[in-house]
């Protein structure tokens, strides 16, 4: 088992996986850059949602993106729509197959290839990173940029997805996308994200939950949240988390959930957060100049005290959105 500070996985290191992969040729850049045109996109992972429930009678969440990335990239020829793509990319490729069509643009193959060190089945929110990267990239190859709600729509019509197509912490009705609204930009924060044993599928975890009756409402932490965000206050954002967190105990139990609160009260956390359909418990801190010693104590103490616990990872807070880039190349006429 590794320290949390293994993990740490910063934003620039994914734009080094970026420009390596572009670098290296593996598209033949050199040779059929007039017969082929290209575009990349990267999205953030999730530490589950900072709250999940229900608001104004619409199962909805609040996001939680992370520095720990996604990066697609798109090779468009013309053809008969055709897409492939790597192993283990379904989804993403189902994604950039949607994004054609929608696109009006069945004359086009398209050939994916999808790099993500980000955890599966956990609650990180891998598999919307990938679709989300898989539909910027193939817009990107057409000198377009997609929107968050165009990213939204064709991510929703392939599985639930979190919202971190949005810029910065978001509400978003992860089932239908008839909530998405930016509640505002994260304070300096990191997160002790706990990974422990077991999966949970999320397409089968949210047809469940839509026939959950009692579901805990949103307001209350949505509001300290939002005040919290407002105000740069990370101690607010930490009570809405942790309000949601113990009341989503009912649907989804943690049995390591009032362990880990006291492990971050001991290390000066500002609460906990949980994937909701994910196996994650995650410890939220405010930043400074002892973060990195709070946070180390902090995996040390869970990974000698928690039951089940798999692996600690130490990452920052971040505003959510796709980034988009055409690489060049030309399709024939």
């Amino acid at each position: 088992m590794s320290t949390a500070s293994a993990h740490r996985f910063e934003a620039d290191q994914s734009d080094e996986i970026l420009a390596s992969e572009v670098e290296s040729g593996c598209w033949g850049l050199g040779n059929t850059a007039t017969e082929a045109a290209y575009g990349a996109a990267r999205a953030p992972a999730t530490c589950g949602e900072l709250a999940q429930g229900a608001f104004n009678g619409v199962l909805a969440m609040v996001t939680l993106p992370i520095d720990r990335f996604a990066v697609a990239n798109v090779k468009l020829t013309k053809g008969r729509g055709r897409v492939s793509g790597t192993p283990n990319t379904a989804k993403a490729t189902q994604a950039v197959r949607q994004a054609l069509l929608t696109l009006r643009r069945s004359d086009l193959d398209a050939q994916l290839s999808l790099q993500s060190p980000i955890p599966r089945g956990k609650g990180f929110g891998s598999s919307t990173a990938d679709v989300a990267a898989a539909i910027g990239a193939t817009y990107a190859a057409l000198g377009l940029s997609a929107s968050p709600c165009q990213i939204a729509e064709i991510a929703l019509s392939i599985e639930p997805s979190d919202g971190v197509m949005y810029p910065g912490i978001a509400l978003f009705d992860h089932l239908e996308g008839r909530i998405a609204r930016t509640l505002g930009l994260p304070p300096p924060m990191q997160v002790l994200a706990l990974e422990f044993i077991g999966t949970i599928e999320t397409i089968a975890f949210n047809k469940a939950q839509r026939t959950f009756g009692g579901l805990h409402r949103l307001d209350q932490p949505v509001a300290l949240i939002e005040a919290g965000l407002r105000s740069c206050d990370p101690a607010l954002i930490g009570r809405g988390a942790t309000e949601c967190a113990l009341a989503h105990q009912e649907v989804i139990a943690k049995p390591q959930l009032e362990a880990a609160i006291a492990i971050g009260a001991d290390a000066g956390a500002v609460g906990v957060n949980v994937a909701h359909s994910g196996t994650l418990v995650g410890i939220l801190f405010a930043d400074g100049t002892d973060i990195n010693l709070r946070i180390a104590w902090a995996a040390a103490q869970a990974q000698e005290r928690l039951v089940d616990l798999v692996d600690t990872h130490q990452h920052r807070l971040i505003g959510g959105g796709i980034w988009q880039q055409a690489l060049g190349g030309a399709l024939p006429e």
